[in-house]
């Protein structure tokens, strides 16, 4: 019998307990598990056996001596040793031996349609620790090079001469390409018929890419962190959340101090809709609702009810800000209090990054729960990623209910495939998609002369309404009156500006960018408040919190200070806050419509809200969606007869859309779509896909800043700062990361470098910091990157 150190080892681990110290894990147990948990993963899409030869093979190349003699060092294991660093001196590949096996394997078997249809199976495998690679790439490392290399080869040769088990060699008889047929004839209509949605090999691929990342992690995880694995897969099924959410809005009904009220009989008619519409079939739907009729929770119940008769397994909620994430995973997680644990996952921290250690791969989510919270830029950067970390949770979404909050928000340069990916996961991933918002935008198919501005949508009759007469809601839910400048193609001067906003007793004004909300902010009286992104999430609750509670005392008349408000458009969509005036500049009509649900919102006043636009002194942000926001919006409301039917006119807002859509420079300007099928559709290299080039260029945020950082706030709180300190470099937790999320502010990777140069930030992951200075973090203005930093008295302290 072979003795333990003669044993092939996937890992090892400290185990003070056992005789040698260390505990050890089998290299043949771990692809026997990995394998059954891919397949698992992949059976919701019908992709087990691919999953299942995936996790058998894919770790292949750790059979060679050179891994092995790695692994298990003269002066004892190292628990790091398996991971595969590309481009890393020290580290030994054992992901390429597996990739080529495959092609091997089945070019025996079926000669050349063999060795094609295996390149599937080599994507996953030679990816599972760098990321899904190009196929051809002249500048950047690539897997059709990889491939052929001498060093892979070499891999190869030396993982079969150790002799592994024939079970974990055996393909179980499986034909590769009898099995990729279908995908094959999705990229052949995607190429005949222009209005099928393209990408579908590519989404395949990478769904198949999430299920053996996540089962590598997971059984990684098992053997390296017991204790962790066993809190996992503890969440209750979807179906055990229906019962609690009737229970909490049966409380809610009665609770209400006028239940007959027209706002409250509105909002129990969008509900009981919500409900009836969920009967129907799976696929897109539309959810258009005015600001304040309490879509959120009338969508949670469609998303419900529908996942329980439809057997969909958890409801995604993607919000555009992580602002109304906060506040809407609060809300869901106060909804599902006695449901143990809670069910409710908030995940917008993009901290999960791919690392090189074992502990900041383990620590990224994979969406286990029935219900997660996250963000617009999580859900779609995932759909186009090739990391690792981003991609191990897109198995979860099939047979999902996705809901896309303010659905207006997706960005017009990136609509095409968005759309498209959308509909793929419609049509083949049993997935269900509500558009939600209160300014719905055209998203179905145009075909116009310049062919840069055509949209591959949905048809028009594929989305269905949820509501039947939204018409009759809006204007049920006119509570604001809108006030134009005398010229919308005039700037305001800051002194006019400010002169005019200092007159007002408790106003909220709304501005297109951060150094405009400074600005003002600086100009205005003492007092003013600030909401930003560079407030951490933990700060703005906080501040929000403070800030209901004064407008509530100054209905009261108990509270006699002026409030005023500067923020960027973060306040807008759906953050629960109602003043009797609100100042917004110019920028797109839905915009203007996101600021007036900020404004009179429960109805509260006697008469209408004030809803005043102005013309930013610094002009519209040079983004080229800005910029035709605010040009559409003018052109429309030139001359527009009453401003105060402006908000109620579902007519202007579909043709500003239609029209903004329209004018837009185009719907994949990164290339995206191009990408993902150049090769699948050219007949001499079918299956060759740019996973990376994609997913470098898929960003949601024009500009995206990158780097993170976890502040201390409140500066003096000991429970904060005492998981800020466990946050030891190279030592992430999954569970102290979903803690933590609300205390990171987001700030561009050279001013992270700057600070982190002048040793002010902490490396706790890649791309992540922790805050070192504290003075670096503003008690009224956030996170200041610049070395001037501000530390006037002004502002008010709660």
């Amino acid at each position: 019998m072979s003795s333990p150190t003669d044993m092939p080892l996937a890992h090892v681990r400290p185990a003070p307990e056992t005789e040698t110290g260390w505990a050890l894990h089998p290299l043949d147990q771990h692809l026997h598990e990995v394998a059954k948990l891919a397949a698992d993963n992949a059976a919701p899409f019908g992709g087990a056996d691919w999953a299942r030869l995936a996790g058998r093979w894919h770790d292949l190349g750790k059979y060679r001596p050179p891994f092995q003699a790695k692994l298990k060092l003269r002066s004892g294991y190292d628990p790091d040793a398996h991971i595969e660093v590309e481009g890393g001196l020290h580290s030994i590949s054992h992901s390429t031996a597996g990739a080529l096996y495959a092609i091997r394997q089945f070019e025996k078997r079926s000669g050349e349609n063999g060795r094609i249809a295996a390149r599937v199976l080599a994507y996953l495998i030679a990816s599972h620790h760098a990321g899904l690679y190009d196929w051809h790439n002249a500048t950047q490392p690539c897997l059709g090079n990889r491939l052929n290399d001498k060093n892979g080869e070499l891999e190869y040769q030396q993982a079969l001469a150790a002799l592994p088990p024939a079970e974990v060699l055996t393909d179980d008889g499986f034909d590769p390409m009898q099995a990729l047929n279908p995908i094959l004839g999705l990229t052949q209509l995607e190429q005949t018929d222009t209005t099928q949605p393209k990408g579908a090999f590519a989404l395949w691929v990478r769904m198949l890419f999430s299920a053996l990342v996540d089962a590598d992690f997971l059984d990684t995880e098992r053997f390296m962190n017991p204790q962790d694995f066993a809190q996992r897969s503890r969440f209750p099924e979807v179906d055990q959340l229906l019962p609690a959410f009737n229970l909490y809005m049966d409380h809610k009904t009665a609770a209400l101090v006028q239940p007959d009220s027209t706002l409250n009989r509105l909002r129990a008619g969008i509900l009981a809709e919500c409900r009836s519409a969920a009967q129907q079939a799976p696929g897109a739907f539309s959810l258009t609702v005015p600001t304040g009729g309490g879509k959120t929770l009338s969508s949670l119940a469609f998303a419900l009810e529908h996942a329980v008769l439809h057997t969909k397994r958890r409801v995604i909620y993607a919000i555009p800000y992580t602002s109304i994430i906060e506040q809407t995973a609060d809300v869901f997680r106060e909804v599902f209090k006695e449901v143990q644990p809670n069910p409710v996952i908030e995940h917008h921290s993009q901290s999960q990054q791919d690392g090189n250690s074992l502990a900041s791969r383990l620590a990224c989510e994979n969406w286990d729960a029935p219900l997660i919270v996250t963000t617009n830029v999580q859900l779609f950067e995932s759909l186009f990623a090739a990391r690792t970390s981003s991609c191990r949770k897109l198995h979860n979404l099939a047979h999902s209910v996705i809901i896309l909050d303010e659905a207006q928000q997706l960005p017009v340069g990136l609509l095409q495939p968005i759309l498209d990916v959308l509909r793929l996961l419609i049509a083949y991933y049993g997935v269900s998609v509500v558009f939600c918002t209160a300014t719905q935008p055209v998203l179905t198919s145009r075909q116009l002369l310049d062919t840069r501005r055509n949209l591959r949508g949905f048809a028009p009759r594929e989305v269905r309404d949820i509501i039947a007469d939204p018409d009759h809601l809006f204007n049920q839910l006119r509570r604001v009156q809108v006030e134009l400048p005398p010229d919308l193609n005039t700037r305001s001067s800051w002194e006019a500006l400010v002169n005019e906003i200092s007159q007002e007793d408790c106003v909220l004004v709304i501005v297109n960018t951060k150094n405009d909300a400074l600005e003002l902010w600086n100009k205005l009286p003492e007092g003013t408040l600030y909401l930003t992104t560079q407030l951490c999430g933990a700060h703005r609750a906080t501040l929000l919190q403070q800030i209901r509670q004064r407008l509530a005392a100054k209905r009261a008349g108990t509270d006699q200070e002026p409030l005023r408000v500067v923020s960027t458009s973060l306040v807008e969509a759906g953050v629960d806050i109602s003043f009797p005036v609100v100042w917004r500049a110019l920028l797109g009509l839905d915009s203007i419509a996101q600021a007036a649900g900020r404004c009179n919102r429960e109805g509260e006043l006697a008469g209408l809200g004030r809803l005043r636009l102005f013309v930013s002194p610094n002009g519209e942000p040079n983004t080229s969606q800005m910029q035709n926001a605010a040009a559409t919006t003018r052109k429309l409301l030139h001359d527009y007869p009453n401003p105060q039917d402006l908000l109620a006119d579902r007519a202007l807002m579909a043709k500003y859309f239609a029209r903004f859509y329209t004018d837009a420079e185009g719907h994949d300007r990164p290339g995206i779509v191009q990408a993902l099928t150049k090769g699948v559709l050219d007949d001499h290299d079918p299956l060759a896909v740019s996973f990376r080039t994609a997913a470098n260029n898929f960003h949601l945020i024009e500009e995206r800043e990158d780097a993170l950082v976890y502040v201390p706030y409140p500066a003096d709180d000991p429970a904060v700062l005492k998981k800020l300190e466990q946050l030891d470099r190279g030592k992430p937790d999954r569970l102290l990361l979903r803690d933590l999320q609300r205390y990171v502010v987001t700030i561009s990777v050279s001013d992270a470098k700057h600070l982190h140069t002048s040793g002010e930030l902490e490396p706790v992951m890649p791309g992540s910091y922790r805050l070192m200075n504290a003075q670096r973090y503003h008690p009224y203005l956030g996170l200041q990157t610049s070395d001037q930093l501000i530390f006037s008295a002004k502002g008010y302290c709660f």
